[in-house]
């Protein structure tokens, strides 16, 4: 089975660089993802993707892993927000926040509602960003089911959200505060300036070199002093080689 091939393909047609994940695991992703619809050549599952706009989509959320959740650990985002009221806010009253690989928006969702729960005065920015244009509109459409709300305090959940049938919508208010654009990880630049980089749950799936590249892109877009959140299972153990300084379990200060 020719994956090189396929690869340089999907390079072409996405410009989502699969050579950056890590292969074994990519690998067995792919070749499930064939298995289940069928097909049993890379050129078959090419052809099937050009003509079918369904299964395109299929393998774009199947290979960008657009699985969240508000809260996800919630003793963490806990953490998180002790973390911004005490060290980030005394010095800076308009926060400049990125959500990295948001997928549908849950997670700058959940940072828009720290921030107005803190009740500070401050204009914050929240940019939000996704390599996958259609879960970008997912997210700015800001309904989810419950599986996706289950972290969410009661009072969040009564103060942020309308209930609809099944559907959990997020308030306007907290919607208008989050700004979700397209963004490459691996083959975009960077903005600078930030206060928080929140990237959870997606740096794991890559190879390290790009792991050890996007980490020292992201202390370079903090300030001096902001904060980077990461996943569960993703300790940055050098986390030194990148300016950083361990502030919890999962946050890290840039020096």
């Amino acid at each position: 089975m020719d994956l090189a091939y396929f690869e340089q393909w999907v390079l072409k047609e996405f410009n989502i660089n699969l050579s950056a994940y890590k292969s074994n695991q990519l690998h067995r992703r792919i070749l499930s993802l064939m298995s289940r619809v069928g097909v049993n050549s890379v050129d078959e599952y090419i052809a099937l993707l050009k003509k079918d706009g369904a299964q395109r989509q299929k393998f774009l959320d199947f290979i960008t892993i657009n699985v969240s959740e508000f809260f996800r650990n919630p003793e963490i985002f806990d953490e998180l927000k002790e973390k911004v009221k005490t060290e980030l806010l005394p010095n800076n009253k308009n926060l400049k926040i990125w959500s990295a690989a948001c997928s549908i928006g849950a997670e700058p969702y959940s940072l828009a509602m720290i921030m107005d729960s803190l009740y500070t005065a401050g204009r914050h920015r929240i940019l939000a960003t996704d390599i996958d244009t259609t879960i970008l509109d997912r997210a700015r459409a800001g309904e989810y089911v419950y599986s996706e709300v289950k972290n969410v305090k009661k009072d969040y959940l009564d103060k942020y959200f309308k209930v609809n049938g099944d559907k959990y919508i997020v308030d306007s208010r907290i919607r208008n505060m989050v700004n979700f654009k397209k963004h490459d990880l691996i083959l975009e630049a960077y903005e600078k300036d930030f206060d928080l980089i929140v990237c959870r749950n997606v740096v794991i799936y890559f190879n390290q070199d790009v792991k050890d590249e996007i980490y020292k892109k992201f202390s370079a877009s903090l300030k001096r002093g902001g904060l980077l959140f990461v996943g569960a299972t993703e300790s940055i153990y050098n986390y030194r080689d990148y300016g950083l300084d361990k502030a919890s379990t999962f946050i890290y200060k840039k020096l």
